[in-house]
């Protein structure tokens, strides 16, 4: 029978494994966007409540949302020489214990909605039913990416609730440049399972369309981000800040888009991974410096 420090150190073994599966670090991309929409909300007046759960909603919605990715996609992800290696398909960590763990980063996002406000409450079950449903639209149609794009947009529409208990235009507007953002990204990052895909019978846009309609669609999407980026500075009266703000973003962006050609994709990992943490980051601070140094 095993002793209390051997289950304490299996189970840290186990939630380590978890966490490194999740890509827990890569809550960056999301994270950022959130506290730009608490910032625009209040003005600046933030409160410790409002961080602290809002913070705790979000680590949850990620968490379990990307928990149950890996635990619908396994049997995908073992068929796949790019992501056999991850922790369930590998052995590493059990279906149930992902579940588990799930479950419980779910039931944080709920606590948090409660403590943030009825309405965030309320708006808790159908973002979980995004953040689930996401999982399963590789299976059915090439636009999984604007889903993806949209499960994510709940992060400055959930905070900009968190603030006022409602939402407005420029929440719409915000959680809308996210959506394009990351549906942008994302057809980059799916170029590296086109053959996979089309062996596997699984939709993408890289897959359906070509990869160099993909790149040009995806192209389309991040200008639209710009332009709702852009429009925010008219509905919320942004200053300089912001205004060099988007030009760093819209920079980026750029250079993302030169790092990947249909005859080069070597740079993905760099293109989605590195820039994108980049411009989620120095997007949030631009904004706060905006607001704050007014």
């Amino acid at each position: 029978m095993a002793s209390i420090p051997d289950i304490l150190h299996q189970a840290y073994g186990g939630f380590a494994e978890f966490l490194e599966m999740i890509k827990f670090e890569h809550t960056i991309f999301a994270l950022p966007f959130a506290f730009v929409s608490l910032i625009m909300a209040t003005n600046g007046h933030l409160t410790g409540h409002l961080v602290f759960w809002v913070l705790c909603a979000m680590v949850g919605a990620r968490t379990g949302a990307m928990g149950f990715n890996r635990v619908i996609d396994a049997e995908i992800d073992r068929q796949n020489p790019r992501t056999s290696n991850r922790a369930i398909p590998a052995g590493r960590i059990s279906h149930r214990f992902a579940v588990y763990i799930s479950v419980a980063a779910f039931g944080l996002l709920v606590i948090s909605a409660a403590m943030l406000n009825t309405a965030c409450l309320l708006a808790s079950p159908l973002a979980i039913a995004v953040l689930i449903g996401y999982s399963y639209t590789k299976r059915y149609t090439s636009y999984s990416h604007l889903v993806l794009g949209l499960a994510i947009s709940g992060a400055p529409l959930g905070a900009w609730l968190a603030s006022t208990g409602t939402l407005s235009l420029s929440a719409v507007f915000l959680a809308a440049a996210v959506l394009w953002w990351i549906a942008g990204f994302d057809i980059l990052y799916s170029l590296q399972d086109v053959e996979f895909d089309k062996r596997h019978h699984l939709y993408s846009i890289p897959a359906v369309f070509g990869i160099g309609p993909a790149l040009w669609i995806a192209r389309f999407l991040h200008l639209l981000c710009i332009l709702f980026l852009a429009s925010l500075t008219v509905s919320l009266h942004m200053g300089l800040f912001y205004i060099l703000g988007l030009i760093a973003v819209t920079l980026l962006l750029a250079y993302e888009h030169r790092l990947v050609s249909p005859r080069d994709l070597s740079h993905i990992t760099t293109a989605f991974f590195t820039i994108n943490g980049l411009i989620s980051m120095m997007f949030l601070a631009f904004v706060a410096a905006d607001i704050w140094l007014k």
